[in-house]
């Protein structure tokens, strides 16, 4: 009856020592093959998204031609906006210039609205390495990563105008300024899609916050030595050299440092 008592007792024993009460529930365990497989599957739906992005902002390219001209009739009206435009247009240096330019800034465009989509991904092919607590919250990131991209995208297009003004100006008593669609075009939209990957700082902090790594209380700590270093990258992200765009800059960077620190608080609570 003794041996029968301790076989009963010997599996209860294991369980109790092998799952502990309130143990969060952990992700699966991938091997490196199945590692590189999701990653696989993750690129291509997000390559897929942003080909059919693309493939949709060429058929409105013309419209969206005219809005990211929008800064350039102020400069050409003026000296020194002289040979800039030519009736409205730009000079392209090769037959297929013009197509060529029509579809870099398509698929800028694209990777732009794609944007939900890759964050999902990203999340997607990190979830199974988090607890169930860390998981839930990957709708909350994915809106947040998109509704701060678009406002990028937003302070980036309103900042844009300073540097144009300054580079096309700077030297005018010297130099013609004569500006191929091709360098202008690549310039705004990757000036644009480089402005809505600063805004994710609050959504990089916060993913740091929640896995463990950072924490409100450490960023509060060295807020003064973090926001110094901001204001300094404030002054080195925009090509100009007017005093208004690194302002610009440094008060949106300074708002959402303090963003990601409220943000991790309510997490933690």
């Amino acid at each position: 009856m003794a041996a029968t008592d301790a076989r009963k007792v010997e599996p209860t024993e294991a369980t109790t020592l092998g799952e502990p009460e309130g143990e969060e529930e952990l992700g699966g365990v991938m091997t490196l093959v199945e590692h590189l497989e999701e990653l696989r599957k993750r690129l291509l739906v997000a390559i897929i998204a942003i080909a059919v992005c693309s493939v949709v902002t060429y058929i409105f390219w013309d419209p969206i031609f005219g809005f990211l001209l929008s800064p350039l009739p102020d400069l050409s009206a003026g000296p020194a906006g002289a040979g800039i435009m030519e009736h409205g247009k730009l000079v392209i240096s090769d037959p297929i210039g013009g197509f060529m330019i029509s579809l870099k800034v398509s698929i800028a465009v694209g990777i732009a609205l794609a944007t939900p989509v890759v964050l999902y991904q990203i999340w997607g092919f990190l979830a199974p390495a988090m607890t169930r607590r860390e998981r839930k919250y990957a709708a909350p990131f994915t809106l947040l990563g998109v509704g701060l991209f678009v406002i990028g995208l937003v302070v980036g297009f309103l900042v844009l105008r300073f540097p144009i003004d300054w580079l096309v100006s700077f030297g005018r008593d010297r130099f013609i300024p004569l500006i191929t669609a091709d360098s202008y075009f690549t310039f705004v939209t990757y000036f644009l899609l480089a402005f809505g990957a600063v805004f994710e700082l609050p959504l990089v902090l916060t993913f740091l916050g929640v896995v463990g790594v950072i924490n409100s209380r450490m960023l509060r700590e060295k807020r003064m030595y973090i926001l110094f270093g901001l204001w300094v990258l404030s002054c080195f992200i925009t090509p100009g050299a007017d005093p208004i765009s690194p302002i610009i800059i440094g008060a949106a960077l300074t708002g959402l440092f303090e963003l990601s620190i409220i943000l991790l608080r309510v997490i933690k609570k």
